[in-house]
């Protein structure tokens, strides 16, 4: 589990707007971010959220927590497929945010869903490799293929049940590409962390978990990765302990302050 409340300093320019707006009587503006300053709201919600969504959530969950201060957001990250098991056998959770549809609708088939899911953002695979790509990979074909020394690129990949692995499939079978991956990881931190390390040439994930690397692994483009593109999903769960919290969360996803920060961290936007 991983909390992500923490205490952030306010500016002396927003305390002023914040005073002026407690003192203002009229209607709040239609257009108003999401998660504006409220003490209306309260309780305690734990999210279950696919691995790689913690980099986005952890900010998020600090400016819904700013923005409700007598709220506590409690995070628990991994693969989607272990998070839905563990919500199966019974764990105790208010929400839970998949990466793709098949593990959301383990949850929703055995009606433990207390509404019908949201998507708020997608995500595309990229070929992770070290700075430089040393074995010049331009496609996944190419991991595959000898490199400099003869031998192919070591490559780790997700495990075909939890949502990168099975888009990581779909791809490799679209190209034809016969790969024997270095290892199967839970969860696309796992491969990224491979990578990140040295232990791995070259690995299949989101870009928004290059990006949150800071320049210590890089991105190769897949050829229309778009074709299986996840999608993020999230639903509160029946019998959550702060059903109007859960549903605070699940709108403030959705707002233009929140769709700006998954666009930032390489998500993309929401597809009918």
């Amino acid at each position: 589990m991983l909390r992500t409340r923490r205490t952030l300093a306010v500016s002396a320019l927003a305390t002023a707007a914040l005073l002026l707006a407690g003192c203002s009587g009229g209607a709040p503006d239609a257009g108003a971010d999401t998660a504006a300053p409220t003490s209306d709201l309260s309780g305690d919600l734990t999210v279950y959220a696919a691995a790689s969504l913690q980099g986005a959530f952890e900010q998020l969950g600090d400016d819904f927590m700013t923005a409700h201060p007598d709220t506590d957001l409690t995070f628990s990250f991994n693969g989607s497929s272990v998070l839905a098991t563990q919500i199966l056998s019974g764990a105790p959770v208010d929400v839970f945010a998949s990466a793709d549809e098949p593990n959301m609708a383990k949850v929703t088939d055995a009606d433990l869903a207390a509404g019908d899911p949201d998507t708020f953002a997608t995500s595309e695979l990229v070929i992770a490799v070290q700075p430089g790509n040393p074995f010049d990979i331009a496609s996944l074909a190419d991991l595959a293929a000898p490199g400099p020394d003869g031998a192919a690129p070591v490559t780790v990949v997700c495990a075909a049940e939890v949502p990168c692995g099975n888009a990581s499939q779909q791809l490799l079978e679209r190209d034809a590409v016969s790969l024997t991956p270095a290892s199967e990881e839970q969860n696309v931190t796992a491969v990224l962390t491979k990578v990140r390390k040295g232990e791995a040439d070259a690995g299949l994930v989101y870009r928004s978990d290059v990006l949150s690397t800071d320049g210590e692994v890089e991105a190769v483009d897949i050829t229309d990765a778009a074709e299986a593109a996840g999608a993020y999903m999230i639903a509160p769960i029946a019998g959550g302990s702060s059903p109007e919290v859960a549903e605070a969360w699940i709108a403030y996803l959705n707002s233009d302050e929140a769709q700006q920060l998954f666009a930032e961290l390489g998500f993309g936007p929401a597809r009918d």
